[in-house]
């Protein structure tokens, strides 16, 4: 698994202090507690005072000896908290108004139950990760299962050919490997589908516990213009994090719109950067796009054609835009 890193030291953190925080307002009831109550005070000493003494007879005694000692230490272990329930009741508080209160019971709001995550941490990594792919509100409308192939009941063969594209993208999320996955191409002209695929793809990737960039052509490559031209000599010395770092670094890259961006030799250059490091590394990468073989062609050099056409494998969306066939329903 490969959680945005990010996110998983910004939420570690975050789970940190929520647990010392918890610990620190039981604290500060209890020493509340003390101050109302100065015969509680008395009574969560002598309790705290139990252990102490129960390693010191267990260091003394041997046998029965210490099997009776421990009985008697329970019973006053026992009448000592039922006295401290019964003096808070007496005041108006509850039992339980100084124990520590966690969020979740299964890790004491660490984000782990012994070395592996608890389920708390990982959902908020989830959502944490919708976030910053780039298209959180997307995910959460363009699932599979949103997703119609049936809109296009007027053409048979296009209704079939989304059904295919349905099925492939579902079986590349439901077993995505960022080392084996390999690329795919979504192509076809506009209202088609392939932003709620990839948003799909993008959203159950996540869930499994995957990094996902997604954005748009446009946006990526303001990105590198920005690192090129628009940074401080100097790089990140103002400590502020590279922009384009998360394009090579994470699991899966989607790139949305590739086309509508103006084209020159600067982001075709950046364009064959992000697609050769990625292949050369065997790391997975979806592009849309409108333009058809021949458009791309002219638009893209060889070098990157020859790549999305011998590296990805090509799912071509045909039909009519779904926003026309609603208004036709």
């Amino acid at each position: 698994m490969g959680y945005n890193k990010s996110n998983y030291r910004r939420l570690k953190r975050e789970f940190t202090e929520k647990a010392l925080s918890a610990e620190r307002n039981a604290e500060m009831r209890r020493d509340e507690l003390h101050r109302a109550i100065p015969e509680l005070g008395e009574i969560d000493r002598a309790l705290s005072g139990l252990g102490l003494r129960m390693f010191r007879l267990s260091t003394e005694l041997m046998g029965d000896a210490l099997e009776k000692a421990i009985v008697k230490l329970g019973q006053e272990n026992k009448q000592l908290s039922a006295d401290r329930a019964a003096l808070l009741a007496a005041n108006g508080y509850a039992e339980d108004y100084d124990k520590i209160k966690y969020d979740c019971p299964n890790c004491l709001d660490t984000g782990f139950v012994g070395t592996r995550l608890c389920s708390c941490l990982r959902k908020t990594l989830i959502l944490a990760g919708y976030e910053s792919s780039g298209i959180g509100a997307l995910i959460r409308t363009q699932s599979f299962d949103t997703f119609k192939p049936e809109r296009q009941h007027r053409d048979p063969k296009s209704m079939e050919t989304l059904r295919h594209n349905l099925e492939h993208c579902r079986n590349y999320a439901d077993n995505f490997n960022p080392a084996t996955s390999g690329n795919l191409l979504l192509m076809g002209g506009t209202g088609l589908g392939k932003t709620h695929l990839s948003t799909a793809v993008a959203g159950v990737v996540i869930e499994r516990g995957f990094d996902v960039v997604y954005d748009t052509a446009q946006n990526i490559f303001a990105d590198f213009e920005y690192e090129r031209f628009g940074r401080p000599y100097g790089g990140d010395t103002d400590g502020e994090v590279q922009r384009t770092l998360k394009y090579f670094e994470c699991d899966l890259l989607i790139i949305d719109d590739l086309g509508t961006e103006l084209s020159n030799q600067f982001t075709i250059s950046c364009l064959y950067n992000i697609v050769n490091t990625r292949i050369n590394r065997g790391s997975p990468i979806i592009i849309n796009t409108n333009l058809g073989r021949d458009e791309l062609r002219r638009r893209y050099a060889d070098r990157i054609t020859s790549r999305l056409f011998g590296e990805f494998t090509l799912l071509l969306f045909t039909g009519n835009d779904v926003r026309a066939l609603k208004l036709g329903d």
